[in-house]
């Protein structure tokens, strides 16, 4: 399993790569494609999934019997990176360069003297003059963003770089500077009349592998949250159907800037997933509020791990450490109460499946999730919980390989026990 999660890493780029990963996943594992603007005929006991805006994407396996709870995996596919700006291209002294914007929060330091790619998706115009979509990734030459020289800033090892978002990042593609490179670049690997529109980021070249003795660790780009999306991925593939719970995984876009977007999990997605299921069992409006109240959705997202050159910045109490099992995290920027966490402590207990937890210093707050979205719009009871991290928003970011199996292993229990309620025994 842990070679398969390195080869999606490698196979997902950017968002759109990822998706299109998890959609051949899912459809080699008999799940059934929908769309959104056709009329959906279910089957009881069947998977399915649905994707919008080629990034956001839900997946289900719908029980024999009419619903009355969901098990939901929310996590994202998006993150921290440097996007290709709309009219990126630049010359200076004949040198071309690309400027870049910030996509979410990414540490820029690491982002520099790096080989890069071009990834991300192109609308163009075909020859038949109709709007397509491609993915592409151009990465026949890398383009780079070059350091300055410690000669013409002596005291940055004392001071600490400073990296100025507008100047600093721009990505040289050529000292034999042309007009619309970009364009042409695209052309010699895909064939189209006209270029509309695009997303396109910055991709490190470097792949995916196995780190520290006995191949303990793993480090990639995009770790945070594609470790999250796969182990989602896994647990909905592997787990058997129940009688009358939902399954179902969604791994949104944009949480690294906030979600509140069309394809984001502050979006009304989720409830009209859910109304569309409900109708085809002909359930009421009742029956929709009961089932959501009686679920539970285990939002899924890396969480900080304890790092031995600082470790100043941890609560000693509530610091996870690698190779430990996933945390489940608690803060007021997460979603986990004791109602929430006591169901997956359970189950980890059940199964021998090792759990710790993380607290963020209360003069040091952590990041968010999407988790208080999908307790807050949808009204779902949730949890948050993930995989230790370390250099989380870095081009390379590291975890644990017996961190990663563990939560897999946690995710498909999820979706096959029931859901402990506080008022009932153990």
């Amino acid at each position: 399993m842990l070679e398969k999660f390195v080869r999606f890493l490698d196979r997902s780029p950017t968002v759109y790569h990822a998706a299109k990963e998890i959609g051949l996943a899912l459809a080699e594992a008999d799940f059934t494609p929908l769309s959104e603007g056709e009329k959906w005929k279910l089957e009881p006991g069947k998977g399915y999934f649905v994707t919008r805006e080629d990034t956001l994407l839900a997946a289900f396996r719908l029980p024999t019997q009419k619903p009355n709870s969901t098990t939901l995996l929310a996590s994202h596919l998006d993150s921290p990176a440097l996007k290709v700006k709309p009219q990126p291209e630049i010359s200076s002294h004949g040198i071309g360069q690309l400027g870049t914007e910030l996509y979410g929060a990414p540490l820029l330091h690491t982002w520099l003297d790096r080989d890069l790619a071009i990834g991300g998706r192109i609308i163009v115009l075909n020859d038949q003059g109709k709007c397509e979509t491609k993915i592409v990734l151009l990465d026949d030459y890398p383009v780079i963003i070059p350091g300055l020289a410690i000669h013409l800033h002596r005291d940055v090892t004392e001071k600490g770089l400073i990296v100025h978002k507008q100047d600093h990042l721009k990505a040289i593609y050529s000292i034999q500077n042309k007009d619309k490179h970009l364009e042409a670049w695209l052309k010699k690997h895909h064939h189209f009349q006209k270029l509309l529109a695009y997303d396109l980021f910055l991709v490190p070249i470097e792949k995916a592998r196995f780190n520290g003795f006995d191949d303990e660790l793993i480090s990639s780009y995009r770790i945070d949250n594609l470790s999250s999306a796969f182990a989602s991925l896994e647990a909905l593939v592997q787990s058997k159907a129940q009688k009358d719970r939902i399954q179902m995984a969604i791994f949104w876009d944009h949480e690294e800037i906030g979600s509140k977007t069309y394809a984001g999990a502050d979006s009304v997605f989720v409830n009209e997933l859910f109304e569309r299921i409900c109708l085809h069992y002909k359930m009421d409006r009742e029956d929709y509020y009961r089932m959501k109240s009686a679920s539970l959705c285990l939002s899924c997202d890396v969480a900080h791990a304890y790092h031995p050159n600082y470790p100043d910045k941890y609560d000693p109490q509530n610091a996870p450490l690698m190779g430990k099992g996933p945390a489940l995290k608690f803060s007021m920027r997460y979603a986990t109460s004791g109602a929430t966490a006591a169901p997956i402590v359970y189950i980890a207990e059940k199964h021998k499946i090792p759990l710790q937890i993380f607290a963020s210093r209360s003069d040091l707050p952590s990041g968010s999730t999407v988790g208080a979205m999908m307790g807050a719009s949808p009204g779902i009871p949730t949890v948050d919980l993930g995989v230790a991290c370390w250099a989380m928003h870095s081009i390379r970011e590291t975890i644990s390989t017996s961190d990663q199996t563990a939560m897999t292993h946690l995710l498909k229990a999820s979706l096959e026990e029931p859901i402990l309620r506080s008022h009932e025994s153990l």
